[in-house]
């Protein structure tokens, strides 16, 4: 019998290749989408349909719990500068993974953030660690970032949303800085 994982899931672009790994070993895969990070609410509605339409093109499975911007200011230590502030946003979204996990019935966890060459793995990890340990849930960690390039290839040919900024309203202005400088 196969192991079941529930994938929390950031983004379409970022699904493609984990959900592929874990199909190639024979997981029964289930996807979340929380992100309560997203802002503004019309950029979290452009990922969201992204990630729809690609669940329905891949026969993918997937939960879309209701948007709460709450949920993430409330996690959120506003004066924490990034990368600190991210790890906070990480393990809100990885304890709302295990714990859905844990209640219906999942084996194990694990995040399509795990693909991004612009996270830091360990720190994930550990979020991921911390999550299970909490939850009573295993957490499944692979890098999937060797995926990272060939992901968004494919993302592009199939015309979806490609985001250009991690979600959250404190990545837009430090973005926007940097592509003053």
């Amino acid at each position: 019998m196969p192991m079941k994982i529930l994938l929390h899931v950031c983004c379409a672009p970022c699904l493609i290749y984990p959900l592929k790994r874990l199909r190639e070993q024979g997981f029964e895969a289930k996807g979340f989408f929380y992100n309560p990070n997203i802002q503004p609410y019309e950029e979290y509605l452009l990922r969201y349909e992204a990630a729809v339409s690609l669940s329905k093109d891949l026969g993918f499975e997937m939960d879309y719990p209701e948007y709460s911007e709450r949920d993430f200011t409330e996690a959120i230590d506003k004066s924490l500068p990034a990368p600190t502030r991210c790890v906070d946003c990480w393990g809100l979204r990885m304890n709302k993974t295990a714990s859905y996990a844990r209640e219906n019935g999942f084996d194990a966890f694990s995040s399509t953030l795990l693909v991004s060459p612009y996270q830091d793995q360990e720190i994930l990890k550990r979020c991921g660690e911390a999550a299970a340990r909490k939850a009573g849930v295993s957490f499944y960690y692979e890098d999937f970032r060797s995926g990272f390039r060939e992901a968004h290839r494919e993302a592009k040919e199939k015309g979806l949303y490609m985001q250009k900024y991690c979600g959250c309203v404190y990545s837009i202005s430090e973005r926007g800085g940097r592509k003053k400088r």
